[in-house]
């Protein structure tokens, strides 16, 4: 398993770097093929000063599966925490669907012999969500700064479109903090 840790806005010191091995060690034993574990931590100069620390982490699996969490906090240990602990849930949920849709259906999620160490319990959901509507649009060629102007004019928070400059389809998201993200897929 690789460990990656990036701060911006924020010096990584040793102590950070060992809470955090601590803290996200545990989480191949829940996710036996968990290939790399990438940690960004931040600081960011917001007005709430309960959330101007960030902890995002993002963990792969051998299968392509890709789990991510947030936090903000005034605190980057609580943040590091809440964070680990979406991250338990969203393991909890993505092993019980793939138990209920394979072989062991209705059983409680556990690997290894342990229970996932999530403080709340999780509410079994009532029905599997299921995809409800089917929409087609035709996707003009436009540059991605035609992109943003598209998407701002019609209110959205993303908008896809083929770019020529890549030769595929992208998707455009408005972020968080104002700016826009670009999903550029590649096969894999």
């Amino acid at each position: 398993m690789e460990l990656t840790i990036n701060g911006r806005n924020l010096e990584i010191t040793q102590r950070i770097e060992n809470y955090v091995q601590k803290k996200t060690g545990k989480l191949d034993r829940y996710m036996p093929n968990l290939a790399k574990i990438h940690v960004d931590l931040s600081e960011e100069n917001t007005r709430s000063a309960l959330q101007r620390q960030v902890a995002q982490i993002t963990i792969r699996d051998d299968r392509g599966t890709i789990l991510r969490a947030e936090e903000r906090s005034s605190d980057l240990f609580a943040a590091i925490d809440t964070v680990v602990d979406k991250l338990y849930r969203q393991i909890n949920r993505y092993q019980g669907k793939r138990r209920r849709k394979g072989r062991g259906a209705g059983e409680e999620p556990v690997l290894m012999g342990e229970p996932l160490p999530v403080e709340e319990e999780i509410e079994e959901e009532q029905a599997e969500p299921a995809i409800v509507r089917y929409k087609r649009f035709p996707v003009h060629p436009m540059p991605a700064e035609e992109a943003v102007e598209q998407m701002e004019l019609l209110g959205h928070d993303f908008f896809v479109f083929f770019n020529p400059d890549d030769e595929a389809i992208n998707v455009l998201y408005k972020r968080h903090d104002g700016n826009y993200g670009l999903l550029q897929p590649e096969l894999d």
